[in-house]
């Protein structure tokens, strides 16, 4: 019987350098939106706000853990809620393009990436 060489372990992929900046300012952003949940601010705005914006930081705290582990869910999850956020802000007339910008540049890297993803 002979033996056949074993042949190395294939390394999992790298994330990319772009993934992992979002998911670390996605991060620090969400530490930044915890505490306007229960602010005064968002209360003045309306009485379902404070948990429109707790229910966003919590889809954008999974989104940030599924980028983190290239998972193609969280590409498809954070679309979902930019849509729904744009939404909310044009009813509210807050609306603005950077509003748009930043998020949507997140939705790009991350579709540019999905071929990398599991």
């Amino acid at each position: 019987m002979t033996e056949q060489p074993e042949s190395p372990p294939t390394s999992p992929a790298k994330r990319p350098i772009a993934m992992t900046a979002i998911c670390v300012l996605s991060g620090i952003g969400i530490l930044f939106t915890l505490p306007l949940i229960f602010s005064e601010a968002a209360a003045s705005i309306s009485a379902w706000y404070p948990p429109f914006l707790a229910l966003s930081s919590v889809a954008g705290a999974a989104c940030t853990v599924g980028f983190w582990l290239m998972r193609r869910w969280a590409v498809y999850l954070y679309t979902g809620v930019l849509c729904l956020t744009q939404i909310v802000l044009l009813a509210m007339g807050v609306w603005s393009i950077v509003a748009l910008l930043i998020p949507l540049a997140v939705v790009i890297i991350g579709f540019i990436y999905l071929p990398r993803m599991a």
